[in-house]
């Protein structure tokens, strides 16, 4: 299938700006819609990027966006939402299976028949938390449009890389705190790299081969929760110390975390992490996937949270 005109959703995201870049790269134009238009300014000076303020969550607006392109990505996601009902709230209905419910309807409206989704590492409907299971629910739906469209799932573990919110948090954390309270050590991640991920979706859009699959994306090497804040520390140099907490004083940390009006932790992701995020047994990984270890990444922006990376930086911004 010659791609020559694709609608990221959730385009403005962390992951959504490395697809961005990389599908711009290669002469694809892309339309991104998006809630505010002023805050993507760097998105927007890419060539070929069209950024329309649009309610995507809307029907009509969808289809309307969707006329003339090639393809559709969905990367929209959500970590939290504010209430909490079983199996999951409107947030994450809304988010994960309302809006590709929406997304199929306006491919079939419109003739667009190639769709990427993103999903997650253990997505299942009877998952531990509202969020996987959610993106299990989501998931299905797109697999199940297989035949009347063209589609491709990918399951990621936890994604790093320069304006991630997994990493850079633990740095800023520890540089800011004499000491760092820590549950769920013991959970165990396979971190990707968001550049990796970005290739994925983007070498699957013109492969038929990948019509119908779903792909596992995890890095080459499984870490703790605790091993990766020792790691952050230790690229950070920060002197904090580490205390780990029991489940019942990790849920109460969760709990009062969650009532942030940014909140960094909820308790649903922590009975998300009652799940390894890993890529345990046989898993499907695409053709030729060769993924960064974490450790040739991170120091190139985790760097930036101690005082000299942060006048390299700005010594790099003004020429010097």
């Amino acid at each position: 299938m010659d791609i020559k005109k694709v609608l990221l959703l959730g385009g403005s995201g962390f992951v959504g700006t490395y697809i961005a870049n990389r599908l711009s790269q290669r002469g694809i134009e892309l339309t991104i819609p998006t809630r505010r238009r002023e805050r993507n300014k760097a998105l927007i000076i890419q060539p070929g990027v069209e950024m329309p303020e649009a309610d995507i969550n809307c029907q009509e607006t969808l289809t309307e966006l969707m006329r003339g392109h090639d393809a559709v990505i969905n990367l929209v996601g959500i970590l939290h939402s504010r209430d909490v009902v079983l199996p999951y709230s409107r947030d994450f209905a809304q988010a994960h299976v309302e809006l590709p419910k929406k997304i199929i309807a306006a491919c079939k409206a419109t003739g667009v028949r190639r769709l990427v989704h993103m999903s997650a590492l253990n997505a299942d409907s009877n998952g531990p938390s509202e969020y996987l299971r959610s993106k299990g629910d989501g998931e299905a739906i797109v697999l199940a449009a297989q035949g009347d469209l063209d589609v491709t799932v990918f399951r990621p573990s936890v994604i790093f890389g320069l304006g991630d919110s997994f990493l850079s948090m633990f740095a800023k954390v520890l540089k800011k705190m004499p000491f760092f309270p820590l549950g769920f050590g013991h959970a165990r991640f396979q971190p990707v790299w968001a550049a990796d991920v970005a290739d994925a979706f983007v070498d699957s859009l013109g492969d038929v081969n990948t019509y119908g699959q779903a792909y596992e994306l995890a890095g080459p090497k499984i870490y703790t929760l605790r091993e990766l804040v020792d790691y952050a520390k230790e690229l950070t140099g920060s002197d904090a110390t580490i205390v780990p907490l029991s489940e019942g004083w990790a849920y109460l940390q969760a709990g009062l975390m969650w009532l942030a009006p940014q909140p960094m932790l909820s308790p649903d992701n922590l009975r998300s992490m009652e799940k390894d995020s890993i890529c345990a047994g046989s898993c499907n990984v695409p053709a030729n996937w060769r993924p960064t270890a974490l450790e040739a990444v991170a120091p190139t922006y985790i760097a930036l949270q101690t005082p000299k990376g942060k006048l390299d930086s700005f010594r790099y911004h003004a020429g010097r």
